[in-house]
């Protein structure tokens, strides 16, 4: 029901600071009064007057910061080779970290003065292989605590950072308590910092986009690093692949909902035999069949249609196909002249050969890079050499080549497309709204038909530049993946 405007309307407004508002109500009254202007219209009650309340302003955006740390202790258990400052040393290798074994050690940082603690993030020891038990406490003066984070336990999927939000205080101290973990009592930790935001936003990320459509339970990934001390790069399974593993170094999910790799120039690699670090997936046709085997004509891998009919039907499928659709973000500027800037994004793997490696190149110089393939043949040259040939299709893959005048910028997106019909290998390189650029190569001759041969695709950053500064690294972002064959499909 609305009822007529009253002056004493007019006062409760004006106490709450309604002034604007209540000068209206009062030209509405003084119509009212006066019988809306006209005498001969009959008075009529005027329409309710909506008033809105003060608008309360949005919250500001929480500005990230990451405080040095002056000092860190334990409660002295850490292992001899273990030390507590090896936590916050900025080194991410597995060597470099505080061990200490029990159920209720503890791990004591000092910021040097109060500051606004939000989050933490934490590489734990083997963060891909086990879950780490703990809790967190946060004091001003190191004698009274305040409880951060109750007990609580880390995801097990993450080999690099991992975000720990906290309630948020003012403390200069901040101590990690661990619990063991889930296989034993043992607490590891690679590295910590402490952050200002609960977010800590621009600093970090460890979420995953499954939404992506990309099959990952058809993939195994290497990362450079070497969690297991075996001296090889370590290796991301299918199954820990498709249920969400990330490491916040290595292999992220961006901003734009894509698949971040990154390789630096120097680390672990796969092999005794490989001169350069990746960080690339494995085509996996076994998807997470463990009692099949990696390598060998069978269920996991896929051979050629003009193999001999006891190999294909051997293999998990028949020719291949694959497409990817991606961004190049980061090449290196510094090194050998023979280096700089190149990077493979894809390849067809054979035994112990490359039927296909596709490479973008960049160098400094430019502000577009070349797109271009090499065919490793079977057959050996005069020297005992594999017979090599390279294709250009955008651009030139010299070490002194002028900026391609049709050349992919890094951060722009492209797809690519290589696929095995018989022994026809075709690359068609694909950007919206230009004429698809392709090329052919005929592998008749390159003996990969031959029994006993078998293949699989690989996808991701392999930085052929071991001569680079240090601090560089090729990264690329990867939007889509699909891969197939004949008698194999990824969506089954």
């Amino acid at each position: 029901m609305v009822r007529e405007l009253m002056p004493s309307d007019l006062c409760r407004l004006m106490r709450f600071g309604y002034t604007k508002v209540a000068m209206v109500l009062l030209c509405l009254l003084l119509l009212n009064a006066c019988g809306g202007g006209s005498s001969s219209a009959p008075a009529s009650n005027p329409p309710p007057v909506v008033i809105a309340p003060p608008k309360t302003p949005a919250p500001a955006e929480c500005s990230n910061q990451v405080y040095p740390i002056v000092s860190v202790i334990d409660d002295g258990s850490y292992e001899a080779d273990f030390a507590p400052d090896y936590a916050t040393d900025n080194n991410t290798a597995s060597s470099s970290r505080w061990s200490s074994d029990g159920t209720n050690t503890f791990l004591t940082l000092d910021l040097g003065s109060p500051q606004t603690i939000a989050a933490l993030t934490i590489k734990w020891f083997k963060g891909a292989k086990r879950v780490a038990l703990f809790a967190v406490q946060t004091s001003l003066d190191n004698i009274n605590w305040l409880d951060a984070l109750s007990q609580t336990q880390s995801s097990g999927k993450h080999s690099g950072f991992e975000l720990v939000s906290l309630d948020e205080s003012q403390a200069r101290y901040i101590k990690i308590l661990g619990f063991g973990n889930n296989l034993d009592s043992n607490n590891g930790i690679v590295e910590v910092k402490a952050h200002s935001c609960a977010t800590a936003s621009g600093e970090f990320t460890d979420t995953f986009p499954n939404e992506l459509g990309i099959e990952l339970i058809d993939w195994y990934l290497s990362v450079p690093t070497d969690e297991d001390n075996n001296g090889r790069s370590d290796s991301i399974s299918e199954r820990s692949l498709a249920d969400g593993y990330t490491n916040s170094e290595y292999f992220f999910t961006s901003a734009d909902n894509g698949i971040v790799m990154r390789s630096p120039s120097y680390g672990f690699k796969t092999s005794p035999n490989t001169n350069y670090v990746r960080v690339e997936l494995r085509e996996m046709l076994r998807r997470a069949d463990t009692s099949l085997s990696t390598q060998g004509v069978n269920k996991n891998n896929w051979v050629f249609a003009s193999a001999s009919a006891q190999s294909q039907a051997q293999a998990g499928g028949v020719d291949g196909d694959l497409r990817v659709t991606l961004a190049v973000n980061q090449v290196t500027t510094t090194g050998e002249n023979y280096q700089i800037g190149r990077v493979i994004i894809g390849q067809i793997h054979a035994n112990d050969d490359e039927p296909v490696r596709l490479y973008y190149r960049k160098l400094p110089g430019n502000s577009k890079g070349a797109i271009y393939f090499a065919h490793e043949s079977r057959v050996k040259d005069s020297d005992g050499d594999n017979i090599e040939t390279y294709v250009e299709m955008i651009g030139s893959r010299s070490n002194s080549a002028s900026n391609p005048e049709d050349g992919i910028s890094l951060d722009e997106k492209f797809s690519y497309h290589i696929s095995v019909n018989v022994n026809l290998l075709t690359v068609t390189i694909s950007r919206e709204g230009k004429a698809d650029i392709v090329a052919n190569y005929d592998m008749s001759d390159s003996r990969y038909d031959q029994d006993g041969q078998y293949h699989y695709f690989k996808v991701g950053v392999y930085n052929v530049n071991n001569s680079s500064a240090p601090s560089e690294f090729a990264q690329a972002t990867f939007y889509s993946i699909k891969n197939g064959h004949t008698g194999y499909s990824a969506s089954e």
